[in-house]
């Protein structure tokens, strides 16, 4: 009889939720059910790390989990219901637990709480509260295998894009930029090693710069830069 509690585990695609999953599965506490992304309806890329959704399905085939995409239009303003809409679709099959990978960022977790709680679903955070450097070395020592492919470029400059997380590399950079880019000054994808049963492949096939405009809460507008990979088809 399988006793372990049914999960839906958040996937990004980068290496803190290829971490938390990787721990999860370890302990073996939780029957997870399905990777959950969010994905842009219209590039097809996952909405923080620019993963083409072509590539989310290889890193689930390669786990053994499949993935629940959750297409999100330009209009952000339904973000909000199509993820509760996602939420209630599990709830009905006996899902109880949604599992996260975030490390230290209170207001996301408040935010996460304050919307499934109300639907009888707890948040799981394997992460949680660890300091970056803690879950920086238990990254190294998992075997996984990520790469850099979006940077802040404020933070961190193309030679990033394309490098495998190491020591080495981490040794490079700024002593103001997060080790585990947790304030956003990088994004990772996670292909082999650790959890992956077969190394996930794919072809970076240039380095692209990428900006955006935001409109902030008092209505002013702010440009940001990015450094972005580029996958082939």
């Amino acid at each position: 009889m399988n006793t372990r509690k049914k999960a839906v585990f958040n996937w990004s695609g980068g290496k803190d939720s290829a971490l938390a999953l990787y721990k999860v599965l370890q302990q073996n506490q939780f029957d997870v059910v399905a990777l959950l992304t969010t994905v842009n309806a219209e590039t097809e890329l996952s909405s923080m790390h620019a993963i083409p959704h072509s590539l989310l399905l290889k890193q689930a085939e390669s786990i053994g989990i499949p993935l629940y995409p959750v297409f999100l239009p330009k209009n952000l303003q339904i973000y909000e219901q199509r993820m509760m809409d996602a939420a209630n679709h599990f709830k009905a099959q006996g899902v109880e637990h949604f599992i996260f990978g975030d490390i230290y960022l209170s207001d996301v977790r408040r935010y996460r709480e304050d919307r499934l709680h109300p639907l009888g679903i707890e948040v799981v955070e394997p992460l949680w509260n660890q300091n970056s450097n803690e879950v920086m070395q238990d990254f190294l020592a998992s075997g996984i295998k990520t790469k850099i492919i979006v940077t802040d470029a404020s933070k961190l400059d193309d030679s990033f894009i394309g490098q495998d997380i190491s020591s080495t590399l981490i040794d490079l950079m700024p002593t103001e930029v997060d080790v585990c880019g947790e304030n956003g000054e990088y994004h990772t994808f996670a292909y082999a090693g650790g959890l992956f049963k077969t190394p996930v492949d794919f072809n970076i096939i240039e380095t692209r710069k990428m900006c955006y405009e935001f409109k902030l809460d008092n209505a002013e507008e702010k440009t940001y830069h990015y450094w972005q990979a580029i996958f082939a088809e």
